[in-house]
């Protein structure tokens, strides 16, 4: 494909891409048993060619699983070679290191048949609310305490379900019905995938991939690498502390530009954690690429080529290439917060490109209780911050940055699961005062409706180590935990909310940049007028 028809050709086939994995995305969202997915997104879709290289993602879906899963295709294909699958083939895993991370993570794997030949892959992630052992949370020591791990295992084989599988997860999981739907989804957002890739291919009279494939590897790749070779050349540095689970973390960063590859690599990082906050080095080069992404070549498609020119590497025993058998089920709360590292290290080269620190991790409380009748409940919910200022607009208030999922509707809570919701609303003053004001973090109250007592694990990040502005902003407010009665809780761990008692979650806002003088009268004024900023709070930009 030379000629300017061959071109458009091209290009009309990669929308027709986009749209197959965004129809298996969507798929995915509406048949999920698990809010986590239904509600928030909290999933990823991909279409792969033979050899297992990411040709497109959906635009539906976290970076965290998205590029953690483009790395994770590679691991299924080591076992289970293309060569030997059939048709009605479905593979699975949790794999924290073969998959994005965690055990809640369930990546499937399908292959594509056309005319009786594997011609790519379809590979899709979704987060499944419990898995059994302790629960989602940081309390393990190692990884065999956090839930059932599944290996690289068949959970279709010619069309037939792998009842043995489905019967040992159902026997480990507090909701098994959801956890077998939630498989039977990944499964069949798959399918559908393959169902139209083979209808497109049919339209463009293509018998596979194999040229379009190599052709938008290419064009990808050239294209991020066009981007870098516009930057300033060196080697730029940045720090972050955060609080950690018992103890301090400190995530140390070097990006260097080179003419043609951003490498960026993690030397001076804390140590492997004693709690489950370790990181697998999928899910740190998931997020550290990504925070690249956002200001170097992202209009070029995330994909295999694309991502080629982003190499990450951490120290095999830090916190951010944590290896067997580390927990690691809270490892959002750390890797979440790479991006803000790794732009940091940026802001030193392409200042006028990148934003300020926001709240970065998700606030991610599981609840788990009873009603009057006996029926038990485990609900996940997801809550977001504020992210940081942006180079010349204020930041998203009670926006997930980086992961990009939404925020769990207060009615699907309360629906399912005996949760009554008191309080959702903005945080007055919790946006970083700037030029350019942080986003806003949010207050949400909730209680058992029945009176009962329940158990609250929570994961929580930036109750110690704020959001910090840039170019002379001021930091975002403090996230916190509680109850009303002023009882204060922790980050980190389980509590019991005591019968008749609510729980309140004060999620972190996000860092202003430049100075709070400089900030437009007209904007101030509409804050205090919408209630975003209080009078007393306005003083920071006198």
């Amino acid at each position: 494909m030379t000629g300017s028809l061959d071109q458009l050709r091209l290009q009309l086939m990669w929308n027709r891409l986009i749209a197959v994995v965004e129809e298996q995305a969507q798929t995915l969202i509406r048949t999920a048993f698990s809010t986590t997915v239904r509600e928030a997104g909290d999933l990823s879709a991909g279409v792969f060619d033979e050899k297992g290289r990411m040709l497109a993602q959906a635009v539906t879906g976290t970076p965290g699983h998205v590029n953690a899963m483009a790395a994770s295709v590679g691991f299924f294909l080591r076992k289970h070679p293309l060569a030997g699958l059939q048709e009605g083939d479905a593979l699975v895993t949790n794999d924290p290191w073969e998959g994005t991370g965690h055990l809640n993570d369930f990546t499937v794997v399908t292959p594509v048949f056309r005319k009786g030949r594997a011609i790519g892959l379809f590979a899709a992630t979704s987060h499944v609310a419990d898995v059994g052992g302790l629960g989602f949370s940081a309390d393990a020591r190692e990884v065999f305490e956090e839930g059932l791990q599944v290996p690289v295992s068949f959970l279709f084989r010619r069309g037939e379900p792998n009842e043995t599988l489905l019967d040992i997860l159902a026997a480990n999981v507090r909701d098994p019905v959801a956890a077998r739907g939630d498989l039977y989804s990944l499964a069949g957002c798959n399918d559908a995938g393959a169902r139209r890739l083979n209808e497109t291919l049919d339209e463009f009279g293509l018998d596979g991939l194999d040229e379009t494939a190599r052709l938008i590897l290419e064009n990808s790749a050239r294209a991020m690498r066009a981007e870098i070779a516009k930057l300033p050349k060196g080697r730029f540095e940045n720090a972050m502390r955060i609080d950690g689970a018992g103890a301090p973390i400190d995530l140390v960063c070097q990006v260097t530009i080179s003419p043609d590859a951003i490498d960026v690599t993690f030397d001076g990082t804390s140590p492997i954690s004693p709690r489950g906050v370790n990181v697998p080095l999928t899910y740190t080069q998931a997020y550290a690429s990504f925070g690249v992404r956002c200001v170097v070549g992202n209009e070029a498609p995330n994909n295999a080529g694309s991502l080629s020119a982003v190499r990450v590497a951490a120290p095999e025993g830090s916190i951010l290439n944590a290896k067997r058998p580390a927990a690691v089920s809270a490892r959002h709360t750390v890797g979440q917060m790479l991006p803000d590292v790794v732009l940091g290290a940026l802001a030193k080269a392409i200042p006028d490109r990148t934003p300020a620190e926001g709240a970065s991790a998700l606030y991610l409380p599981v609840l788990l209780g009873e009603s009057r009748a006996g029926e038990r409940f485990v609900i996940n919910p997801f809550y977001t911050g504020g992210t940081g200022a942006r180079p010349a607009k204020d930041g998203l208030s009670c926006t997930a940055f980086p992961s990009g999922v939404r925020s769990t509707p207060v009615e699907i809570n309360e629906t399912t699961a005996p949760i009554v919701m008191w309080r959702k609303e903005y945080r007055a003053d919790s946006g970083g005062c700037g030029e350019f004001r942080g986003g806003l973090g949010q207050t949400i109250e909730f209680a058992h409706a029945e009176g009962l007592p329940m158990t609250v694990s929570k994961m929580f990040e930036r109750l110690r180590h704020p959001a910090r502005g840039r170019d002379g902003g001021g930091p975002g407010a403090a996230g916190g935990a509680r109850l009303d009665d002023g009882t204060v809780l922790p980050g980190m761990g389980r509590d019991v909310i005591p019968a008749g008692r609510r729980f309140i979650m004060e999620t972190p806002g996000g860092g202003g940049k430049g100075d709070p003088r400089r900030r437009a009268r007209a904007a101030l004024e509409e804050d205090l007028r919408a209630g975003l900023v209080t009078p007393e709070g306005a003083k920071a930009y006198r």
